[in-house]
């Protein structure tokens, strides 16, 4: 049995719903329009260029997401908490992720010329991509020191200072 195809327009002329009117702003001329429009029909030049914006909308869509994520890690509050290190290791890890997948995120928007999986395909909008990933990860970090988790005090390397000679005492 061969699968059959129903012609929707066919239908306009043997239905018994012909009599009622048009629904409000309905516009008959519009839809019994057949076949692909003028309009429709872009170049390859403009396409890439619609391509190309999309690609800078991908480049900068870590930038665009910091304000929530530091939204985020202001209520996570500032202790060492369970919730608040979950925030952090996913602030921390999500550059990193990004990063090596820089070619597949950029992969859909090579113009139509190149269609490579290349690092020099959309050069300017992957470095553009990586620094707002850095940024992403300057603030994790940033985070990480205001919780205390990173060892920036004197007081967090004193297990690798060595202690000097002791001084000679004599009481003669």
């Amino acid at each position: 049995m061969s699968p059959t195809t129903m012609e929707y327009w066919t239908l306009e002329n043997t239905s018994k719903w012909k009599t009622l009117p048009p629904p409000p702003g309905f516009s008959k001329s519009l839809s019994s329009v057949k076949g692909p429009s003028k309009k429709t029909t872009v170049s390859a030049a403009s396409y890439d260029q619609i391509k190309e914006k999309r690609a800078w909308d991908v480049a900068l869509a870590p930038a665009k997401s910091l304000p929530m994520q530091a939204f985020m890690l202001y209520m996570s509050g500032g202790g060492v908490q369970v919730f608040s290190i979950g925030i952090v290791f996913m602030l921390l890890l999500s550059p990193f992720k990004n990063v090596a997948g820089i070619n597949e995120a950029f992969a859909q928007y090579a113009p139509s010329s190149k269609q490579s999986k290349s690092l020099m395909t959309l050069p300017l909008h992957k470095i553009v991509y990586i620094l707002c990933n850095l940024l992403t990860l300057a603030v994790g970090l940033w985070k990480c020191r205001s919780m205390g988790l990173l060892p920036t005090g004197t007081g967090d390397w004193l297990a690798f200072e060595t202690r000097g000679p002791a001084p000679e005492l004599s009481l003669i």
